[in-house]
């Protein structure tokens, strides 16, 4: 073979090796805003983009890593708010409409997405059971449950609640959705009905999901917000002031171990999250700035990540 040809065969192969190389590595650094990952000391996730003056938690993006989601107070309502990876580009960050228009105040927040992303959990308050001039104390009162999205043709659609057995007259909060669907949430009912406990729903297609059914993992019973990895195979919980990480082996939860961060006393630990790719650990912490009661007290709300090294050294 001509001996020209073969030095021209490997010059342009050389180019689109560094050209694919280059196309990678913007990927990989669009994916978090053009971040600077963190290593083993958390970090405040996109400030002034995510973490701005007001109240935001629970960061999460979808399998592909073509949207991010998380939740911000904006006039006493909690507002999923998302931005979409296109060209490139990550779109200005904007609110989604989960309710019909005429509902002033509301509660969306922690978004879980399927692995197809076109669907969407998340803890919502039912509109029906509070009017607009609802106070913020009495709204953050309200039992949660669960509610779900669709997004079709590119647009997150008005949600509705995912009825029983998922939802009841009780407390359910932080959907967690995994690999094969199944639904994962905290519970809070009362001691004959189940007590405090982390649930699994198995999802039966078309939206219905079975009944639900404790983890059997008690020793973070009192415990809050816990996430679920896609394959089930590690969940990490809040424990309020920091979180703790449990393996499953031979299909039994192992006992959970805190994981090792610079928790500051006067802040509440909650909303773990993993990225897909597994490399960095979000959460959210809160502070009290007031006497008041629930989240009407909180002052302060900010979204961190860390690399996961801290969890799995």
């Amino acid at each position: 073979m001509n001996t020209k040809f073969l030095k021209s065969l490997t010059v342009i192969f050389f180019m689109c090796f560094i050209a694919n190389a280059q196309e990678a590595n913007k990927t990989n650094t669009t994916s978090y805003f053009n971040q600077e990952a963190p290593n083993n000391t958390p970090e405040l996730f996109a400030i002034s983009l995510v973490n701005t003056k007001n109240i935001e938690l629970n960061v999460v993006f979808n399998a592909s890593y073509t949207e991010m989601f998380f939740s911000r107070i904006v006039g006493g309502s909690f507002v999923i708010h998302h931005s979409e990876l296109m060209d490139g580009i990550w779109s200005p960050i904007q609110p989604i409409q989960m309710y019909p228009e005429n509902i002033s105040i509301s509660v969306a927040c922690d978004p879980t997405i399927t692995q197809d992303g076109n669907t969407m959990y998340f803890l919502g308050v039912d509109p029906k059971n509070y009017s607009n001039d609802v106070s913020l104390d009495e709204l953050y009162r309200i039992p949660p449950d669960i509610y779900a999205s669709k997004k079709i043709k590119g647009k997150w659609q008005i949600a509705s609640k995912v009825e029983s057995p998922v939802s009841t007259e009780h407390i359910e909060s932080y959907p967690i959705v995994v690999a094969d669907g199944s639904l994962f949430f905290l519970s809070i009912r009362p001691k004959d009905a189940g007590g405090k406990d982390i649930l699994r729903s198995p999802y039966l297609g078309d939206g219905k999901f079975d009944t639900p059914q404790s983890i059997g993992l008690n020793s973070i019973k009192s415990g809050g917000s816990t996430y679920v990895s896609p394959n089930e195979d590690y969940l990490i919980s809040s424990t309020g002031k920091g979180f703790q990480v449990a393996f499953k082996k031979e299909d039994t939860w192992q006992t959970p171990v805190k994981i090792e961060l610079p928790y500051e006393e006067d802040w509440v630990y909650y909303c773990p999250y993993m990225s897909p790719d597994g490399k960095y650990f979000f959460f959210s912490r809160r502070y009290y700035g007031t006497e008041k009661k629930g989240w009407a007290g909180v002052t302060k709300g900010e979204v961190y990540w860390v690399s996961s090294d801290v969890i799995f050294k």
